[in-house]
């Protein structure tokens, strides 16, 4: 799905331009470091949609992108069908949350250099997924979030 692109004071989010025609959306998405507060993977993205759909595109349980309006704000989505995903909360944005699925999630936290609270699914449970792989990003590199199959 969507690119991530770490940088030394901002993450950038740049979707691919199917995701900019079912999100009715022109622009990549660009957030402060310093405006992210807490970040998650959840391993079930669905539950943490709230709010309605406006303007964005929903198959349920298949494909959820674009902005969801809730009573506080709005968030962003790009979601793709029951995949590992990580929630970025965040404040002085356009968004107040991000839910964006990756196969890269561990690596995407160790580059933004936040500790991550565990899973979404048990917050008791130790941080395991946490740990990044060998193949841990520099600032700066790309985190290629294409998920074609």
């Amino acid at each position: 799905m969507a690119s991530l692109r770490v940088h030394s004071d901002r993450l950038e989010v740049h979707l691919t331009p199917a995701e900019k025609s079912l999100s009715l959306r022109r622009d990549d998405i660009v957030v402060k470091r310093e405006n992210i507060r807490q970040v998650a993977i959840t391993d079930d993205p669905w539950i943490w949609i709230r709010g309605i759909r406006a303007p964005g595109t929903l198959i349920p349980l298949v494909l959820a992108v674009g902005t969801w309006k809730f009573h506080g704000g709005k968030d962003f989505l790009a979601v793709k069908n029951k995949r590992q995903a990580v929630v970025l909360d965040l404040v002085d944005e356009e968004f107040a949350r991000l839910i964006l699925t990756t196969k890269h999630a561990p690596d995407l936290i160790a580059s933004l250099k936040l500790q991550d609270a565990g899973p979404a699914e048990d917050p008791a449970e130790p941080p395991a997924r946490a740990r990044t792989s060998a193949a841990t990003t520099r600032l700066g590199e790309t985190i290629d979030e294409r998920l074609d199959d």
